[in-house]
């Protein structure tokens, strides 16, 4: 088997497996998606659909983060870790949107990675969920789990990895195969615990690559 049937036969495990693929930040509008997945960065996504609540509350549209002093932000997010640098991204973040694109979020993958704070993830994660084009999100759970299943050999770069997954990944399918791959590895291809083998729909292909 190549590592294109591999990828292939993984997908539509998952597929299975999880019907659903959906973001599990709480979104409505494309540059909340921007804020969270900031926020995101060393912290849980449930902890920052409910600090992302408290924010918008106050300042409820890009106009207004843009106008908020970076302080007042990082007293909201500071739950999330991180908060003066991540405050310091949003409110820059913002400006640019108001003054550059009219509040709105550019759907041009280097214009994204051109705003402040926003890496490869954050923009692929944009381009699929919000733009409904192709994506690769090489978040922790991604890197980990194709290393499992031997999609990649021993990578751990996300950009590198991001790369040998657009080889083997058709790009209709890559942001909700990402989205499964964060199902996966909180579920059963764990990163903290023990992976629960015996519970996993890809035991079979696993075991092909040693694991």
């Amino acid at each position: 088997m190549t590592k294109k049937q591999r990828a292939l036969f993984i997908i539509e495990k998952l597929k299975e497996e999880y019907p659903q693929a959906d973001c599990s930040l709480d979104y409505d509008q494309a540059w909340k998606l921007l804020v969270s997945v900031r926020l995101a960065a060393q912290c849980t996504d449930a902890r920052v659909n409910v600090v992302v609540e408290k924010l918008y509350e106050k300042f409820p549209d890009v106009d207004a983060l843009a106008q908020a002093p970076v302080e007042e932000i990082e007293k909201i997010v500071h739950p999330c870790g991180l908060g003066n640098s991540k405050a310091r991204d949003i409110s820059a973040c913002m400006k640019v949107l108001r003054n550059e694109y009219g509040g709105k979020v550019p759907d041009d993958f280097d214009k994204l990675l051109a705003l402040p704070g926003v890496g490869r993830k954050s923009a692929n994660l944009i381009m699929g969920d919000v733009f409904g084009k192709p994506a690769i999100v090489t978040d922790t759970h991604c890197i980990r789990l194709v290393n499992r299943m031997g999609l990649v050999d021993g990578i751990k770069e996300p950009a590198k990895v991001e790369k040998e997954l657009w080889k083997l990944i058709p790009p209709q399918e890559g942001s909700d195969f990402c989205h499964r791959l964060v199902n996966h590895g909180r579920e059963i291809c764990t990163a903290r615990t023990r992976p629960h083998c015996d519970k996993c729909c890809l035991r079979d292909i696993c075991k092909q690559v040693g694991v």
